[in-house]
């Protein structure tokens, strides 16, 4: 059985930055994944997500991207993208650091052979803990195509009965003493 992950990249403390972080949580709250797939947090963890992704056949990356749109167009780019340049210009470190980590991977001989980036055009990466409206109404549509991309891959999550938490620490507000 082939080994998928699905991975949500980016800093919760930046507002849309944390779009692909915020949207694992979700989906991790809201379904039930075989036991083949794994969901990895990379935050911006950069070089050292190398280890996470070497056992992995196929991944799936969540992330917002710096390229042509308006903020909240969705794009996709394969794993070939990865490594002609073909991805826009890096919208923050994390990103130099997962193409790093790739190419890592493709020399060790432990890169997925699939690779997709489900990248969004983000309207603000101001420091805050929360999506901007843009991006939080394209949640719905960015989980669509995941479970797409699953489905291609011979994998369908379990919707669960009843939603878990899916405890968005970074967004909850603190209580005054």
């Amino acid at each position: 059985m082939k080994k998928i992950g699905i991975m949500g990249v980016g800093n919760i403390l930046l507002r849309d930055e944390g779009f692909g972080v915020k949207l694992l949580y979700l989906m991790k709250a809201k379904y039930d994944f075989p036991e083949n797939v794994v969901l990895i947090d990379g935050g911006t963890a950069g070089i050292f997500l190398s280890p996470e992704i070497d056992h992995l056949d196929k991944l799936l990356i969540v992330d917002v991207v710096k390229a042509e749109g308006r903020p909240g167009d969705v794009k996709i780019y394969e794993k070939e993208d990865f490594f002609i340049d073909k991805l826009p210009l890096k919208l923050s470190p994390h990103q130099l650091g997962l193409q790093e980590v790739l190419l890592l991977n493709e020399i060790k001989g432990t890169c997925p052979e699939e690779i997709k980036l489900i990248g969004i055009i983000p309207k603000s990466i101001e420091t805050g803990t929360s999506l901007t409206p843009e991006l939080e109404k394209k949640i719905p549509e960015v989980e669509r195509l995941v479970l797409e991309v699953l489905k291609s891959w011979g994998v369908e999550p379990k919707e669960k009965e009843k939603p878990e938490d899916p405890n968005i620490w970074w967004e909850k507000k603190v209580k005054e003493a």
